[in-house]
């Protein structure tokens, strides 16, 4: 009988069913895997001969060809070497497959002991089999916690080849995995970026706590030792809970880059993701064979912090225009296109000058020449899309000797959680979950200005010729500002701030 069962390929986060049939007749030996299958699936071969040996049964002698179906599909990776395993079994007449099997899915690096290697991109798998009805899933142990995440499907945590042998066959069953209901998520932990520890600099933790609430993006700008990759550093300790539909988001695109295992099994707290300025277009943007997700996709949810941003190549730089727009980033190759969710908040810090210091600082030696062309490494279309513009100056000895605490991060977290309470119940019918996502629409919808508000913010946009991107931007930060302090609507002082921060002024100075 025809060797016939079911798996999953993934290409970025979309799974598309793969049909794995086994045939096998009199002649010379021969093993041959069809299907438009990549080297790793090519060798997979010795893995699974090796693999059907060691575990106590023999590989047939005569000639087998499996066909991955559908045949004009690519299929990447090792996940396939159980499916194609038991299908070899089942064909040879070694063990007998239960008639529901079609109604499984199986996937799962085989080692030539038969031991089952954990795979990437198991938790997207599981929720497209999940999707379409299959009954169950069978993965290796490592993954299973993974993907028991997943409601809605029956997952087992496969050992080795010879066990699930044995479960199919009714002999020796493999208890199911319990289902995950994340109880591990947005635990306190001990850090050293609480904000209590950041002396002075009360505008930039505005700012930060701004930024927090409504998810936009930062800019930090200063002289060298005056705090911005503190400061930085210290946002991710004020940001909200994940929810979680938040952590499940975040944990496929880190299953997919191999990023969690049977140790960490779901991503628990809001990435925060350090980029040093030598990376690629390709480690932001992401790119491969098949497309893997790159830093911007990584901090989904999260924060991209990008330092000595003018140092970064601008092509580089350039990638981030789109994604920072749309909040997704689509990468292309002959094989098809993929898309990430990129719904992420960029930090960023720089120096003034070259030298590092202001311009009004008597140890700066760059010339007007060399500052102007320092700053023109940041285009002007990615700067609009940089909400918030903070100058951080240094800090004076006063307030550094100080032994007066500031304000705990538990304490500000508390105020942005609020604020971002207030905006689930805003876009309760909508897709967006913070004000940074609205749309032009939304923004007309939601951010209706009195005469006052409404005369200030004409005058800024025409004193200062700012783009109507960042007239959005503008409301979109009153409105969080709004949020903060439990207003209704918003009012001039929350125009007045939000415009504060946009002016481009402060990076400049």
């Amino acid at each position: 009988m025809l060797g016939l069962l079911h798996s999953l390929s993934l290409f970025g986060l979309n799974a598309e069913t793969v049909e794995i049939e086994v045939d096998s007749h009199r002649g010379l030996p021969r093993f041959a895997i069809v299907g438009l299958g990549d080297a790793a699936i090519q060798e997979s071969k010795e893995r699974i001969r090796s693999a059907i040996k060691n575990s106590g049964y023999e590989f047939p002698n005569g000639a087998i060809t499996v066909n991955l179906a559908p045949a004009d599909l690519k299929k990447h990776g090792p996940r396939f070497d159980l499916p194609i395993a038991l299908g070899i079994l089942h064909r040879s007449g070694q063990i007998h497959l239960p008639e529901k099997v079609q109604e499984n899915i199986f996937l799962g690096e085989l080692s030539f002991t038969g031991e089952l290697r954990a795979v990437n991109g198991v938790l997207p798998t599981t929720a497209e089999a999940a999707g379409k009805d299959y009954k169950s899933i069978y993965v290796p142990t490592a993954n299973a916690d993974e993907a028991a995440l997943i409601q809605n499907i029956e997952v087992y945590g496969v050992k080795d080849l010879k066990s699930i042998c044995n479960h199919l066959e009714g002999s020796t069953l493999i208890e199911k995995n319990e289902h995950n209901v994340l109880q591990r998520l947005n635990q306190n932990t001990i850090t050293d970026h609480d904000m209590c520890h950041i002396k002075g600099n009360e505008h930039a933790k505005r700012a930060m706590e701004i930024a927090a609430a409504g998810g936009h993006n930062l800019l930090f700008s200063g002289p060298p030792g005056s705090g911005k990759t503190m400061l930085a550093q210290a946002i991710s300790t004020i940001l909200p809970k994940l929810s979680i539909e938040e952590a499940l988001e975040i944990t496929k695109v880190h299953s997919v880059a191999g990023l969690t295992n049977d140790k960490c099994s779901v991503i628990s707290e809001r990435p925060f993701r350090t980029v040093h300025h030598t990376a690629s277009s390709i480690a932001i943007v992401g790119g491969g064979n098949p497309p893997k997700p790159g830093e911007i996709s990584l901090a989904h949810r999260g924060i991209l912090f990008l330092d000595e941003f003018p140092e970064f190549p601008i092509k580089t730089l350039e990638v981030l225009r789109q994604p920072l727009e749309d909040g997704r980033v689509t990468i292309s190759r002959a094989s098809g296109s993929c898309d990430y969710p990129a719904q992420m908040m960029l930090v960023a810090a720089m120096n003034p000058t070259p030298s590092g210091y202001d311009t009004d600082d008597p140890r700066c030696t760059s010339t007007p020449f060399e500052i102007q062309r320092y700053q023109n490494k940041i285009s002007g279309p990615l700067l609009d899309r940089i909400d918030l513009h903070i100058h951080v100056p240094r800090v004076d000895f006063e307030k550094l000797k100080s032994l007066e605490v500031s304000e705990a991060s538990h304490a500000v977290q508390n105020r942005v959680q609020t604020a971002r309470d207030i905006q689930t119940d805003r876009f309760t019918s909508d897709l967006v979950r913070t004000n940074s996502e609205m749309s032009s629409a939304q923004v007309k919808q939601h951010c209706v200005l009195p005469d006052d508000a409404m005369q200030l913010l004409k005058t800024a946009v025409e004193q200062y010729d700012l783009s109507g991107r960042a007239y959005f931007r503008i409301l979109k930060v009153a409105q969080t500002i709004a949020d903060l302090a439990g207003a209704d609507e918003i009012q001039l002082p929350h125009v007045a701030e939000s415009i504060g921060y946009r002016h481009q002024s402060n990076v400049n100075s």
